[in-house]
């Protein structure tokens, strides 16, 4: 989960079922010791209780515009000017409205309008709502206003409907939260990626595979999202969730991972293969379990297909960033590699280094030198190494 950005936080929040989310959020965010001060309108508390919110956060939940307990009886200029942030979650149809056409009619909506920091909104409302052409026109003057969207994500609804209008969970705000503190180098960028293990089936229950967990390539993946580039994640077996945003689009051997790979290349600016596929694919797997007896089982294999390779040799390849995982000669295996394949830049590690674990050191080779990346989190790294892919693109490389 993200660590969010802000250190003191404005929570509003309005009335809509998605309210009870709130409590788990501010939960959240006071464990990662954000100072959360939350204000509710009046049908917000037709959801959640002041109360709740006020045990959870620790400080005072305000509703009433006429609040006597601030000196000056202006909490909605008081409020705004010790925050870093707003953030309405939920933020329901009419709620959105109101800040669209400036409305200041209770304590909520009145600091909106007197704001002197970011606001964030996180929709929650039927997916015919959401879908209104009214709605549509707010949205997009909220955007045009610069208050940042999130969400809404989509699902089944309270109202048993299913689509978009869902708020975003607890940890996905969060994550969305320090997202938007990234900046936007790869806006407008399509990039493709490989994460995880290959597996290669010996019979109906066992196979050849590896100890990739997926979690840089699912952070690479994280990362270039952050920074606004269009994400297609082409993924082999792992537990991890992936990134919110991304297309996902889930495989199991190598040969399946080359198809989808070639099949959404097409108008791609960037692919970065993460992926640990296997060299190897047994040439006649059993379709049924083999059985143990004494001897001993011979598998015959035969080299998978390179799909780095396979990507670099099109005509015209999108900027291509390749990994190596190595356990000696790091740079001297890992320079190889890159020219062997015509690179433009490779990241390196020790298998000993990364494989499973939530950080790494990595080494990025060009044909400027080496560029070491030290020990930090994946997502640290990700977000390092997708700096530097930015820094090497032509400006103008979107494919058309």
């Amino acid at each position: 989960m993200a660590q969010t950005p802000f250190k003191r936080l404005l929570l509003g929040v309005t009335g809509g079922i998605a309210a009870y989310k709130t409590a788990e959020l501010v939960r959240l965010l006071v464990k990662q010791g954000v100072e959360v001060q939350v204000v509710m309108t009046e049908a917000a508390t037709q959801f959640i209780t002041p109360v709740t919110l006020q045990a959870l956060s620790g400080r005072p939940v305000f509703t009433d515009l006429w609040d006597n307990r601030i000196d000056n009886g202006m909490a909605h200029i008081e409020f705004t000017r010790d925050a870093d942030a707003i953030l309405i979650a939920p933020a329901s149809a009419d709620f959105l409205a109101k800040l669209v056409h400036g409305e200041a009619d209770d304590l909520l909506s009145t600091l909106c309008l007197a704001r002197a920091c970011p606001m964030y909104v996180a929709p929650a409302m039927n997916v015919q709502m959401w879908q209104n052409p009214a709605t549509q026109r707010n949205i997009a003057t909220l955007k045009s206003d610069g208050i940042h969207v999130l969400g809404p994500d989509s699902g089944v609804q309270a109202c048993g409907e299913e689509g978009l209008g869902r708020m975003l969970e607890p940890d996905i705000l969060l994550d969305q939260l320090e997202a938007s503190q990234q900046l936007k180098l790869l806006t407008g960028k399509r990039v493709l990626i490989t994460a995880g293990p290959t597996f290669e089936a010996i019979d109906a229950a066992r196979g050849i595979t590896n100890l990739s967990s997926g979690k840089m390539g699912y952070a690479i993946a994280k990362a270039a999202l952050e920074m606004g580039a269009d994400v297609t994640l082409v993924s082999g077996q792992t537990p991890l969730l992936p990134p919110y945003g991304a297309e996902v689009i889930k495989v199991t051997s190598a040969q399946q991972m080359l198809n989808a790979v070639m099949a959404n290349l097409t108008q791609k600016d960037i692919f970065i293969a993460v992926a640990a596929v296997a060299d190897y694919y047994v040439l006649n797997p059993s379709e049924q379990k083999i059985k143990k007896d004494a001897h001993i089982l011979t598998l015959e294999l035969a080299p998978n297909p390179d799909i780095l390779a396979n990507v670099m040799n099109l005509p015209e390849p999108p900027f291509c960033v390749g990994f190596a995982a190595e356990s000696e000669n790091l740079l001297e295996y890992a320079e190889h590699k890159r020219r062997k394949k015509n690179l433009p830049l490779l990241a390196a590690n020790l298998i000993q280094d990364g494989f499973g674990g939530d950080e790494n050191e990595l080494v990025l080779l060009d044909d400027k030198g080496t560029h070491p990346l030290p020990r930090a989190s994946k997502l640290t790294l990700a977000r390092q190494l997708l700096r530097h892919v930015a820094n090497m693109l032509p400006k103008s490389s979107t494919k058309e």
